[in-house]
C-alpha cells in the first residue's frame, strides 16, 4: 500500500509539474518576444479566416440595416429607446447613416455628435462623412458639421476594428502580439495585442472554440487631460452575410459604462453603392425631393 501511495504522489507531481509548464507557457509575460509574436500572428489568422478569410478582408462596402440604443451618462436609455437606421459604409472613412426620427427625441444629437441640433418633427435625418468633410440633413436642410465632430469621426476611422483586420495590418508601425488566455461572456479566449504607431492598443478576445471575435478593448490616452480611455466592444449571434461571418448584436462600453447596443437585421457587402451617395449633392437632392414631397400633401 505504501508503494501504491509514493507512486500516486509522483504521478499528481509530475501532473502539477507539467500544468505548471503548459501554463507559463501561455503566460505572455514569460513567453520570449518572438513566440508571443508569432503566437498572436497565428491567433490573429485564425480569427481572419473565421470571419470569411478572403471574403471578410475584401469587402469595401457594407450596407448594414437595424435598430440601436443610446445610454446618457446615467446609464439610462435615451428616447426613444430604439430608433431605425440604414448605414452605408465605404471603408475606410466613408460612412453615410440615415435615422428614421419620430418626433421630439434626445436620442440623435448623441449619435451624431452635435449639440444644438434640434430633431423635433421627426423624418429622415441623415450624417455623412466623407473623409475630413461631414454634412447633416434633416428637415431644415443641409448643414456642415462642427470640426469637432470631423475630428472625433476621424479618431473612429483608426480605432474601427473592421478597418484594423481588412487594411491596417500592414501598416508601418503595427506591433502584434500574444496577450495571454482567459474566460470572457463563459467562454475559453485568447487574446492578441495589436499597437499601432500612435500607441492605440487593440485588444482582441478570441473564442478559442469558434475562432470568432468575442470582445475588442481599445485603449487610447487623451493627450489634452492625459486620461487613459477604453472603449470595449461585445459581440454576438453571428451569421453569415454574403461572404462574411457578421455579429448581429454589438454592444459598446465607454470607460466602463454601457454607451449604446446595435441590433442588425440585414447586412449586404460590397453592394456596388455609386459615388454620389457619399457626396454633399446627394443630400441636396434628398432635401428637393422632400419639399416635392411636402408640397404634394
Amino acid at each position: 500500500m505504501r508503494v501504491k501511495s509514493v507512486h500516486i504522489a509522483v504521478v499528481i507531481l509530475l501532473a502539477c509539474a507539467v500544468s505548471r509548464s503548459s501554463g507559463s507557457s501561455q503566460n505572455p509575460d514569460t513567453m520570449m518576444p518572438e513566440q508571443s509574436v508569432a503566437k498572436g500572428k497565428q491567433i490573429l489568422s485564425d480569427l481572419v479566416n473565421a470571419l470569411g478569410g478572403p471574403g471578410y478582408t475584401e469587402v469595401r462596402e457594407s450596407l448594414c440595416q437595424g435598430r440601436r440604443s443610446q445610454f446618457g451618462h446615467n446609464g439610462e436609455p435615451l428616447h426613444p429607446v430604439l430608433i431605425d437606421f440604414s448605414e452605408y459604409r465605404r471603408y475606410p472613412d466613408k460612412v453615410r447613416t440615415e435615422y428614421i426620427s419620430k418626433g421630439r427625441n434626445t436620442i440623435l444629437a448623441s449619435l451624431i455628435g452635435v449639440d444644438g441640433l434640434d430633431f423635433t418633427h421627426g423624418g429622415i435625418v441623415i450624417s455623412l462623412y466623407n473623409g475630413d468633410h461631414g454634412w447633416t440633413f434633416d428637415r431644415s436642410g443641409v448643414s456642415e458639421l462642427p470640426a469637432t465632430a470631423i475630428g472625433d469621426f476621424q479618431e473612429q476611422v483608426k480605432r474601427n476594428v473592421d478597418n484594423l483586420l481588412r487594411l491596417r495590418l500592414k501598416e508601418e508601425g503595427i506591433f502584434i502580439r500574444f496577450g495571454g488566455s482567459d474566460t470572457v461572456d463563459l467562454k475559453p479566449v485568447d487574446w492578441i495585442e495589436i499597437t499601432d504607431s500612435q500607441e492605440r492598443k487593440f485588444r482582441l478576445a478570441v473564442d478559442r472554440s469558434t475562432h470568432l471575435l468575442v470582445r475588442s478593448v481599445v485603449i487610447t490616452k487623451d493627450e489634452e487631460t492625459q486620461q487613459i480611455n477604453e472603449d470595449v466592444s461585445i459581440y454576438s449571434n453571428y451569421q453569415l452575410k454574403d461572404s462574411a461571418w457578421t455579429p448581429l448584436q454589438i454592444s459598446r462600453e465607454h470607460n466602463g459604462r454601457r454607451a449604446a447596443q446595435i441590433f442588425y437585421d440585414s447586412c449586404k457587402f460590397n453592394p456596388g453603392f455609386s459615388d454620389d451617395i457619399f457626396d454633399k449633392s446627394s443630400l441636396s437632392k434628398q432635401g428637393s425631393q422632400a419639399l416635392v414631397k411636402r408640397s404634394k400633401n
